[in-house]
Order: C-alpha cells, then structure tokens, then sequence
C-alpha cells in the first residue's frame, strides 16, 4: 500500500488538537488510525475519497461517547455529527460540506455504506469495524499494520470502547450501540488480531 499522509490543514491541525483535549490517549489513537485504514483502502481499492473531509469524519466520529457531548436522547454517531458541524462551522466550512461531515459520522456505524454514494462513509465504515472487531485486517500488508499499531498504539482501548457501548446499551436501547452488543460485539472484540501479541 502506498504510504499514507495526513491532510495539511489548519482545519486538520484543529480538529486533532479538539479531539485530544476531550479523548482519552488510546480513542485518540483509535480516531487516527481508523483515518489511516480508511485511506489506505481507499488507495488500494481506487476509491477517490476527500483526505480532509474523511480525516475529520475519523477524529470526531466518536466524539458523541465523550461524557461532554453524550446525548440521552440521540445515538453517539449522531451527537457526534452535530458536535463535528458546530466544530466545521467554526472552521469555516459551508452548509454542504459540514452536512457530508455529519453523514460520514453517522453512516460509520451502518453495516454497509455504498462507496459510489458516500466513499468517505464506505471508507470509514469499513475502517472503524477493522479497528473494533479487526475484520477485513487482514487485507493490510503486515509491514503496514505493524507500522499503524507501532505509531498510534492500541493502549487500553478494547477495555474503555466496550465500556462505552455498554452504557449506551443501558441508556439508549434502541440505538446502534445497543444493538452492537446484542449481536456479540463482546465477543467480536475479544477475537480482534490487532490486539493479538505481535
């Protein structure tokens, strides 16, 4: 896979220095890599994608389990596009390109995203399910991922994102999270090969 850069934007800048104030090291670490998944499929499997909007979408797509801007009312993917619309607003982003930024957030948890539709969506959506449940890993040449998990650890991630999705479940019953676990997402986690001893 060709190597991978991060988008060189004030915007970019910004959007990392939010997210590591209010996310643990290992959430931080998990956004960046979804970016870097994401982007080394889109590479691989020739999917023109925007490296801005997509690097964005991947750092705050979580930020709706922050206890700062969880919602008891909305599922975490969609508290997390409205945060990121405010966050791209002040960014100066026009009206369309911050609603993209909301859809790719929230489409992240949908089982399939159509990546002629939405390929920053399908891009990410793909993403994240490596990262949690390490499907299609395998797909990464093993040089890359060791270099992706030897840059951005996986800390104690497995342990802080169940937690997350645990309380949602709880709070939210119909939500995606709470859905997640009921279908086995404890179990998919615990057989993750990131997380396997290198």
């Amino acid at each position: 896979m060709q190597a991978i850069t991060v988008p060189d934007s004030a915007t970019s800048a910004a959007a990392l220095e939010v997210v590591t104030a209010y996310q643990s090291p290992a959430m931080v670490n998990h956004s960046l890599r979804a970016y870097l998944w994401a982007a080394a499929r889109g590479a691989a499997d020739g999917i023109p994608f925007d490296p801005e909007l997509l690097y964005v979408a991947a750092l705050f797509h979580d930020m709706g389990l922050v206890p700062a801007f969880d919602s008891h009312t909305v599922a975490f993917e969609e508290a997390g596009g409205h945060v990121a619309q405010v966050f791209a607003a002040g960014a100066g982003w026009g009206a369309q390109r911050r609603g993209r930024l909301a859809e790719v957030i929230v489409r992240h948890m949908w089982p399939q995203v159509d990546a002629a539709a939405d390929p920053e969506g399908h891009l990410l959506s793909r993403a994240t399910a490596t990262e949690i449940t390490g499907k299609d890993a395998d797909d990464y040449p093993a040089d890359f991922r060791a270099e992706v998990l030897e840059r951005y650890p996986r800390l104690d991630l497995g342990e802080r994102f169940l937690a997350c999705f645990e309380a949602q479940a709880a709070r939210k019953p119909t939500s995606s999270a709470a859905t997640a676990m009921r279908s086995g997402l404890a179990a998919r986690m615990a057989g993750n090969p990131l997380d396997a001893p290198a």
